[in-house]
């Protein structure tokens, strides 16, 4: 009929509808990210440039303007060794957890058991705070007694009994552990089925066809999803606020209490209002901290066109 349009015209303005929705989708978080960078650096700068300690060498914390000592050098370490103790711990955990429901458990079995890990990311951050200081610090103390026989390691001299640097990890342990296990149980599943077929057709055992498929498949997801778990850790604010007790005499032992980026932050919100620069400047840090470690999960995955 005259003026009437062909369907596939109606369909290709429906695409370019919907592709301009994406498209638009995509552009703003990308703006929101430039904005969010854009305000920390002209927030921090100024009091990054009047600092009269190294910023990145320091252990000062000072943020009287008249005295302007501030560096990031405590916070910096506290971050990242609670952050690697509970990769450390979970990532062990998460790829054993998904070997067995991927390659061992069955079906009736493996479902609630990934259920249950998929369920620990929906619980709130001061949940785990609450129940890492007053349950799992005490149980702790015990374990911290021991490895404090090896005080001779500047990481197990002996220092707090609870809200410790290795109270934190354990908890952070736990709270990144369904992301790293939901990862992994995924690219485990997507091993190709040649793959399996084809080591146990030559004779190989369970473990020796895991290891010779299912692992080397799942190689870079793991890494990425373990990547992930690390970006989860360094960020976690309130569950840290909660746990970690601040302590004036750093060292670098995990059983000594310190401040991460977040929880230094959180800790200190009541000067915001006065001396915020010093503040801003430890966000920014963190905010490029977790930036790059995010990248890299992102760069290990497309290095694996297959696990995509």
């Amino acid at each position: 009929m005259p003026g009437a349009e062909s369907p596939g015209r109606s369909s290709n303005r429906g695409d370019k509808i919907f592709f301009g929705l994406t498209a638009g989708a995509s552009g703003f978080v990308i703006i929101v990210v430039l904005l969010v960078a854009a305000f920390l650096l002209i927030q921090s700068v100024p009091s990054i440039v009047d600092d009269k300690a190294n910023f990145l060498t320091s252990f000062d914390w000072s943020t009287d303007p008249s005295d302007l000592r501030f560096g990031i050098a405590k916070l910096l370490w506290v971050t990242v060794i609670i952050s690697a103790l509970a990769l450390l711990i979970a990532v062990p955990l998460a790829i054993g957890i998904a070997l067995f429901i991927t390659q061992y458990a069955p079906a009736r079995l493996a479902r609630p058991v990934a259920y249950t890990i998929d369920l620990l990311a929906a619980i709130p951050s001061i949940i785990y705070g609450i129940w890492g200081i007053r349950e799992l610090a005490p149980k702790l103390t015990p374990v911290q007694n021991v490895l404090d026989h090896l005080s001779f390691i500047p990481l197990f001299n002996s220092g707090f009994s609870t809200g410790t640097i290795f109270d934190g990890g354990v908890v952070l342990a736990v709270m990144v552990l369904p992301i790293v296990t939901a990862i992994s149980r995924d690219v485990f599943e997507r091993t190709p089925t040649a793959h399996v077929e084809a080591a146990l057709a030559l004779g190989a055992t369970k473990w020796e066809m895991i290891r010779m498929s299912v692992l080397p498949y799942g190689r870079a997801g793991v890494i990425s999803g373990s990547m992930l778990g690390l970006g989860r850790a360094l960020g976690e604010t309130v569950a840290i606020y909660l746990i970690l007790g601040t302590s004036s005499n750093f060292n670098f032992s995990l059983f000594n209490g310190g401040e991460t980026f977040a929880s230094k932050i959180a800790n200190n919100q009541a000067e915001f209002g006065l001396h915020p620069g010093p503040y801003i400047a430890a966000g920014l840090v963190l905010f490029v901290l977790t930036f790059v470690v995010n990248a890299a999960a992102r760069f290990v995955v497309n290095r694996r066109k297959d696990f995509a």
